[in-house]
């Protein structure tokens, strides 16, 4: 007898190697992959605008990237003390305006370059929910707490999701024609507007993925298919239950490896994954011949591993 369902996924034809160069953008559910894959000491960039959720504001990071824009304090508002870009996460605010430019052009240039060398990029979706702003007219990724009466909320349809995510495919493959590019749909839940308001959210994203990927060259990885109907349990969230909780996030990755990763890419981050393990070990007694051997191991290990180019 079966109490839970699963399901078989194929491995991927353009899998992620050691030499790879991989850019994630978009939800929180991205950063968890992020930190598997700098665990294991791949080549990464994570969300240089920061934490994004909607396909227009993923989009609009990456024409603004592409196009080299360059931040000027006429593009940032201040509120509650702070300075702010309204398209980005608000890691980038500060009381100092000339830190968050700073910041904001540098991670702009950096992107740029890193996209350019891209192997495989992810874009993981969060919410079809945005927020347009009055003041300036214009959509947004982040209201930075501003009080609502200052937005136009509402929830774009299929057609424009669609539309967003193939304006994003265009400008990727005019910069780097040969990226292999990834969706995924974030397993957060959002029901702020409630279950049925949520469960449209994930449809319409859903939806648009699927047209998507089926006109263009490009993949699905089923993060939110797994933690809904594989995992399937409140004991996979966290506190929340809103989240997906470390036991889960594990789950997902090592799914995503079986995929994703060259067989040789994996066995090399089992070798990862033992060095960090003992990096992370804390001895009893620093002194004992025993520790003086397994630091010895350690550097042996670090070694090999740098040999093949992974550098600890």
């Amino acid at each position: 007898m079966q109490f839970r369902t699963t399901f078989h996924l194929e491995k991927a034809k353009n899998t992620i190697d050691y030499s790879s160069n991989i850019v994630l953008m978009g939800s929180c559910f991205s950063n968890s992959i992020a930190t598997k894959l700098t665990y294991h000491k791949f080549n990464i960039l994570n969300n240089p605008y920061g934490i994004l959720f909607s396909p227009t504001a993923i989009e609009q990071s990456f024409t603004e990237i592409c196009n080299q824009k360059v931040y000027t304090a006429a593009d940032l508002i201040t509120h509650n003390g702070l300075y702010h870009s309204m398209q980005h996460h608000s890691s980038f605010s500060d009381i100092n305006s000339a830190v968050v430019l700073e910041k904001i052009n540098r991670d702009i240039t950096t992107a740029k370059a890193f996209l350019e060398k891209a192997s495989h990029i992810t874009i993981t979706l969060g919410t079809a929910w945005v927020y347009h702003y009055i003041e300036q007219d214009k959509l947004i990724a982040n209201c930075h707490k501003i009080p609502q009466q200052n937005f136009v909320k509402r929830l774009l349809s299929v057609a424009e999701i669609k539309a967003s995510l193939k304006n994003s495919i265009v400008l990727l493959k005019q910069l780097n024609p040969n990226c292999t590019i990834i969706f995924t749909l974030s397993p957060v839940r959002h029901i702020k507007d409630g279950f049925v308001a949520n469960a449209n959210n994930k449809a319409r994203l859903l939806t648009a993925i699927h047209e998507v990927i089926d006109e263009q060259s490009t993949y699905y990885f089923p993060s939110y298919e797994i933690m809904l109907d594989d995992l399937r349990d409140y004991r996979f969230y966290k506190a929340d239950m809103l989240h997906p909780n470390a036991v889960a996030i594990n789950y997902i990755w090592e799914k995503f490896k079986n995929i994703w990763l060259s067989e040789e890419a994996m066995h090399l981050s089992e070798r990862v994954a033992s060095l960090q393990r003992d990096l992370a070990h804390k001895p009893f007694n620093e002194k004992s011949k025993a520790h003086q051997q397994f630091l010895a191991s350690i550097t042996q290990k670090k070694e090999a591993l740098k040999n093949l180019g992974i550098n600890f």
